[in-house]
């Protein structure tokens, strides 16, 4: 073989190469919590998340019902009972993935595994179901802020997986989504054209009924709305306490504060937990320093 023809093999196998996902070692899952699919060339695979935010379900301030119901559903899931997957839609900032984090720092100990996906590798759900089938572990495969076109391939599959005509995930395999669409599409005015009213029942138009078809598939839907002013200035309350009691003192609380609390909300258009959360720190670390200097 002449040198030219070596150099040659040796260009292809090294572009070969570069499209090829590194070896990654199976993940012990008796040591790691949680996982990511990490999509490559022509598949993906399982990479390990060595760190997971440490938030806790009591750090959920405001959303004491949605908070029951998705934990619920979890023991169950958790004691081999039946379960559902869940939609978990609404408002942006309201708790909806910190909720499902925090459920795994809860329950982990009792077996709980999350896998994140991103929404368009949830085409990739045969493969990461077939990675996780066989072990003792019950796992949720989340996909945060999920929204989709009816055409996506991501679509088809979840729809496919949720239904379980075609495709089913195993016993130990759940799907909890997160989305500011209750149906995850996007909604027209033109859907609603085709709507009927037969013996005074409104029957939705094709377009209406090819969307909801989607998110009627899972079986709970736990609906994070916003905060009225009152519960924004109490969740804003609470983590002021929280706050200066974490660094030993505390702070009063006045209508001052609550005018302030009110400004950054509308400065920033939302009266979420993550904007009371937000203000608070800003407040009580404006606060603590003013006091040290």
């Amino acid at each position: 073989m002449d040198q030219e023809l070596r150099d040659q093999l040796k260009r292809v196998l090294t572009s070969v190469e570069m499209l090829l996902p590194r070896p990654v070692p199976a993940i012990d899952w008796s040591a790691c919590h949680a996982a990511n699919w990490r999509r490559h060339s022509f598949s993906g695979c399982l990479e390990p998340v060595p760190e997971i935010e440490s938030i806790q379900m009591d750090d959920l301030l405001g959303i004491d019902k949605q908070k029951g119901v998705v934990e619920d559903n979890t023991r169950q899931f958790l004691a081999g009972l039946p379960a559902n997957n869940v939609l978990l839609w609404g408002t942006r900032g309201t708790g909806k993935s910190s909720l499902v984090r925090a459920l795994l720092h809860r329950y982990a100990p009792r077996g709980l595994r999350v896998i994140q996906v991103d929404k368009d590798d949830l085409i990739h759900l045969p493969d990461i179901v077939d990675a996780i089938k066989t072990e003792p572990y019950k796992y949720i495969v989340f996909s945060d802020d999920a929204s989709f076109e009816m055409g996506d391939s991501s679509y088809k599959m979840l729809k496919s997986a949720l239904d379980g005509s075609v495709y089913a995930p195993p016993d130990n395999v759940l799907i909890y989504v997160t989305s500011n669409r209750r149906h995850l599409l996007p909604e027209y005015e033109s859907d609603n054209r085709g709507a009927m009213l037969v013996n005074n029942e409104i029957h939705h138009g094709e377009a209406v009924e090819e969307k909801i078809s989607l998110s009627g598939r899972f079986g709970l839907w736990v609906g994070f709305h916003p905060f009225t002013q009152d519960q924004y200035l109490e969740v804003v309350a609470q983590w002021i306490d929280r706050l200066c009691t974490k660094n030993g003192t505390s702070l009063e609380w006045d209508k001052g504060a609550q005018d302030e609390a009110i400004l950054w909300s509308r400065k920033k258009g939302d009266w979420s937990g993550r904007i009371a959360y937000q203000f608070a720190s800003h407040w009580v670390g404006k606060k603590l320093l003013a006091h040290r200097e």
